[in-house]
């Protein structure tokens, strides 16, 4: 499921509701954004050649140790 944010039309201002979801996603999506420019630093990651599944439980664990902020 993908889940967009709201776009206010010029005669229509955004809800205050619509105002919070939008923030909402936003903040995932930074945590999201910031996870993937710390995963690029692991360059041998470039090199990984693993099955999806395991490549996944990899990524996790180093994220989990590169970013304490995500664990919680």
């Amino acid at each position: 499921m993908i889940i967009t944010g709201f776009k206010a039309a010029r005669t229509k201002p955004l809800t205050t509701a619509k105002k919070q979801i939008n923030k909402m996603i936003a903040a995932e999506r930074a945590a999201c954004e910031h996870a993937f420019a710390h995963l690029k630093n692991w360059r041998i990651l470039t090199k990984l050649r693993l099955h999806a599944r395991h490549a996944t439980t990899l990524l996790r664990a180093l994220l989990i140790l590169t970013n304490p902020e995500i664990a919680r």
